[in-house]
Order: C-alpha cells, then structure tokens, then sequence
C-alpha cells in the first residue's frame, strides 16, 4: 500500500486558526461560524489505472467543496504525492475567501490525487485523470463546481476533464473545468494570470512603501507557471532578478538574471540549476537572500518559525499558496516586512478563470486586452480594500485580507439562512 506522507503541520488546522483570527475580529456569531467554518462535504475516490505495464494500480483522490454560499464551488486540482485529504479541505477552505476577497460569485473547492506524475507516462496521467473525472463528474459541473489546474496539473489535463465530462453526459460542458487550451473554450491571458496578478499587487505595494522598482532586487522560489511569469513582468519593470529556483534548486548572481534565459534553460535540462555563470544555491539559502522582494511560487510551509528570522525582503508577496505558516507570519509582522498574502496575491489566476467560464457559458470569447484590463481592475480593486483595513484596523495585511473574504461569506450565508 501507499505509505502516508510525511506531514508536519497539518494545513487544515493552519486554515482554521486564519479564519478563528478573522472571525473573531469581525465579531461573528457562533451560529454564523457553525455555517460556514468546515467543508460542505468532502468525497474520496478509488482511481484504479492500468499502467502500461499491463498492471493496474490504485491510487487515492478526493474532490473537497468548502463552500457554495455565494456560487458554484470553484478550485484547483493537483497531483502530487504528499497530497491528503486533510491539504485538500485546506486549500478548498483558503479558495472560499480567495474568491470572496476578489468578489468572484464562487464560493472554494479544491482536487488532489496522490500519485508522483514525474514518474508516470501521458498515457497513464491520461487514464488516470479520465478515470477520476469520471468518478467526480456527479459532483462537479459548471453550475456545481468548476475544476482547474494547480501542482502538476495543466490545459491539457484540463482538456481530458472536460472531455470526459462531455462525453459522459452526452453533450459539450466547456465550463466545467478553467484553464482549458485556447482551441477548446480557454480565455487567453489565463496562462500568465496568477503571475500577473501577483506583480499588480507588488506595484501596488511598492506605491505605498515608496520602493523604486527599477532600482529594485527580487528573489524567486519556484520556476513553474506563476514564478517564470512573475519573473518575466519583473523583468519588464526593470527589477534586477538575482536568484531563481525550482524544486531541484536555486542559481544566484547579484549582476542580475535574465527570465526569458532562464527559461529556455529549465525547458532543455529540466531545472535551473546549473545555469551558466551563476552560482548554485539550496532552496533554504535562497530565502534567506537580501533583495526587496520574495516571491515564494513553490510549495506550502517555505516560511517556517525556522527561518523566518533570517528573512531579508521588505515585501513577501506569496505566489504560492500557504508559503507562510502562522507562527512565521507573526516573525514577519514583527521584523517589519510586508507580506502580501497568497489570498490576494495569487487571486489572478481565479479571477481570469471566472472571465473563462463567463465566457464559456456564453459560447464567447474575449480579447486578451480586455481579459488584462479587467483583471487589472480586480486586483487593484481587492488590494485598496484590503490595504484600507490593514491601515484602519492596524491588523496584518493577512488578517485584514480574511476579514474582507470571511465576511462577505458570512453575509450571503446569513442572508441566505439554514434549509431544510
């Protein structure tokens, strides 16, 4: 059987101390609470595979759906081997006030199977994502709950849910999952929207703080999806990059690198390692760099009580999800560092997922301007407000942040009531 992954902090408790923090400050009734702290339900599937060795497997999957109060369930799926179902009920948790920060009509879900897709054939992520979509389906749809890519998980696996699901029912459900290739009902500008949405945040920021961002440093942990595209954009400001890294390890130089380069690199040798004149650095070194701004766009739990006393950045804006635990948050708050909380600052990538299924359920399609604009607005909109409660509450931009999200979910759960 599957040995169980190693755990030290268990996200779940982590995302329920956040809301406790929230909920107290708002004053929230007790009975309020007891409508909306804990997933709606949480279902846990069998996956067998036959892999190509003729052989079937089993693997473990779950679909969690924390909320619907003000919509259709909506979030990620990912695919990893550390995947429980205790990360899963967390993450769908953080997507409920995700959303509502950014005023998106969803309420938070979130997918995950326990696999190591590095190690696995097309053909096998293939049947293994047809065989979990077909054992999800009942409980997703674009009116239930809308699936999208996360860990390991991307359009063309996107495509595969969708497929299924149409299959299954006979007919086309281009809403059913976000993040879907542009030749099947994907909006463009959804590929570069977490990384894009994390750099309006981070001008916002540097607005307030009065940092020069061409006179700026930036270090990045993680080169998937959000990271590169973070990079990129920074690049563009004129930011100097002087340290990258993905889950192989990290390269500094404090002349500066170059995004697109960089890039090019981890698609030809698989990391950024490695990359010519730089000099290798572990995940943790990397952290711990002077620079004005971190992105941590990796994993959760980076920033830990361990190390978050050597963290030398004037803003974290978190790319990630979870990348800070909370007994570091308080390490941050007190060094004086301003952390743009993965709630805000990654919200990109579920608001231009929104655009993509109001497109979808209109057959329609947008220009990327258009999608840029509006997701610009968005972002924009969710930071002054969140960034007025921070100033007039002097609370933690993360507290200030699930102030605004737990309450509007606490008002459409209060106006809605409690049936049967």
């Amino acid at each position: 059987g599957e040995s169980m992954p190693k755990q030290k902090i268990n996200p779940h408790k982590v995302a329920l101390e956040q809301f406790d923090g929230a909920a107290k400050k708002l004053g929230l009734s007790e009975s309020t609470i007891a409508m909306i702290k804990y997933p709606k339900r949480v279902l846990e599937v069998s996956i067998p595979v036959r892999m190509d060795n003729g052989k079937i497997k089993r693997f473990v999957g779950w679909r969690a759906q924390h909320s619907t109060a003000r919509g259709p369930a909506k979030g990620g799926i990912r695919y990893h081997p550390d995947v429980t179902r205790d990360e899963v009920k967390a993450l769908a948790t953080w997507m409920t006030w995700k959303c509502a920060i950014v005023d998106l009509p969803f309420g938070g879900a979130k997918g995950g199977i326990r696999c190591n897709p590095k190690e696995m054939s097309k053909g096998e992520i293939e049947r293994l994502t047809r065989r979990y979509a077909s054992e999800i389906g009942p409980f997703i749809g674009p009116d239930k709950d809308i699936p999208a890519p996360d860990v390991n998980t991307n359009a063309q696996i996107m495509a595969w849910i969708m497929d299924t699901v149409s299959v299954n029912l006979g007919h086309s459900v281009p809403g059913v999952v976000t993040g879907k290739p542009l030749q099947v009902g994907g909006s463009l500008g959804r590929n570069e929207a977490t990384g894009r949405g994390c750099i309006f945040t981070i001008i916002e920021t540097a607005k307030y703080l009065g940092i020069d961002l061409k006179k700026a440093t930036a270090v990045i942990q993680g080169y998937g999806n959000a990271g590169s595209v973070a990079a990129r954009l920074l690049d563009n400001l004129g930011v100097k990059i002087i340290a990258v890294s993905d889950s192989r390890g990290g390269v500094y130089s404090e002349k500066g690198l170059n995004s697109t380069e960089i890039l090019k690199h981890k698609q030809e040798t698989g990391s950024v390692v490695d990359y010519p004149d730089t000099k290798n650095i572990t995940n943790e070194e990397l952290l711990e760099l002077k620079c004005d701004i971190l992105v941590p766009a990796a994993l959760e739990n980076q920033i830990t009580k361990e190390n978050a006393h050597n963290i030398k950045a004037k803003i974290v804006a978190e790319a990630a999800n979870g990348p800070t635990t909370p007994e570091a948050d308080k390490i941050l708050e007190h060094q004086g560092i301003f952390v743009i909380p993965d709630v805000l600052c990654n919200a990109g990538g579920v608001i231009v997922s929104c655009f993509e299924w109001q497109q979808n359920l209109k057959w329609d399609k947008w220009p990327e301007k258009e999608v840029n604009e509006k997701l610009e607005k968005k972002m924009i909109g969710a930071f002054d407000k969140v960034y007025n409660l921070y100033l007039k509450h002097g609370v933690s931009m993360r507290l200030a942040a699930y102030m605004v999200g737990v309450k509007r979910v606490a008002e459409a759960s209060e106006i809605r009531g409690l049936y049967p």
